[in-house]
């Protein structure tokens, strides 16, 4: 049995939380540049250009990318063999966000009751999702999610019958609904199968793969392929402005279902597409 900290975790959840807001995924950069390449709208190309020399500025600068610094949304994989010592794990987490939304000066947008509102003035609580797995480690995931893109989110409980169509409508009419919103270029994420809520985590859970990594299901990865093959005939564009890049991937991720349904999330990340992982 290996003993670790709590202190450990709070430490991590707060440098990732200004890790991710501040630098670019490397491998969204690169898709950025390729897009250029394949980009035929003048004001997509310029649109392109401006986000990479945003994210330049961000990251030299130790500034956020985008002003939205998101809610922290935080993943445990704790070793079954981890002892936790120290305190409270869920309270070290939202510590960690207080922390790192404190010492990153990172704009708090939680508030206390969903109707009421009023700002919690720490951008706490995080949403955390934890899973046991094998091991005697614990990985720790912090996604910051934007509301620009959180609010373009939609679950849609088809029929067995709709099939791979069914799947694509539903997705493809998310994607154009969604317009401007979600500050494309995009990456789509996907739950298909198991229930409603099963179905929308793994929408997110998706958007936590490499940058166009395929599902290992050849049926779902020719199903990414031509999803993002058609969004990026929408028109849409960058920042909904028009061109050829609307979306840099679709991810899939899938699980068994009962006989009577088909459960189909739709999760839609900005262009940010932040995330970051550290192993205790």
């Amino acid at each position: 049995m290996r003993e670790i900290d709590v202190g450990e975790i709070t430490r991590a959840v707060r440098d990732l939380c200004i890790e991710t807001n501040i630098i670019a995924d490397e491998e969204v950069l690169k898709a950025f540049r390729c897009a250029l390449k394949s980009e035929t709208s003048p004001v997509a190309k310029e649109v392109i250009k401006t986000l990479l020399e945003n994210a330049r500025i961000a990251k030299e600068e130790n500034m956020p990318i985008c002003q939205d610094t998101g809610m922290a949304i935080v993943f445990l994989d704790i070793g079954q063999d981890v002892h936790i010592i120290g305190g409270d794990l869920e309270s070290a987490v939202n510590e960690g966000v207080r922390q790192g939304y404190k010492d990153g000066y990172l704009r708090k947008s939680v508030v206390k009751h969903p109707v009421a509102r009023g700002n919690t003035g720490d951008n706490t609580p995080a949403v955390i999702h934890t899973r046991i797995v094998a091991g005697d480690k614990v990985k720790v995931t912090v996604a910051p999610k934007g509301f620009g893109s959180e609010n373009m989110s939609f679950v849609k409980m088809l029929k067995p019958t709709e099939g791979y169509k069914g799947i694509k409508d539903f997705v493809l009419e998310s994607v154009k609904k969604a317009g401007g919103n979600p500050c494309p270029p995009i990456v789509v994420g996907m739950g298909v199968g198991g229930t409603f809520e099963k179905a929308a985590l793994m929408a997110k859970e998706s958007l936590l793969r490499p940058l166009g990594e395929s599902s290992k299901k050849e049926d779902f990865a020719k199903l990414e392929r031509e999803l993002l093959d058609e969004i990026n005939q929408t028109g849409i564009g960058p920042q909904g402005l028009g061109g050829r890049t609307t979306a840099l991937a679709v991810h899939i991720n899938d699980y068994p279902t009962h006989i009577a349904g088909m459960p189909v999330a739709v999760n839609i990340c900005c262009h940010a597409y932040r995330h970051g992982v550290r192993v205790i």
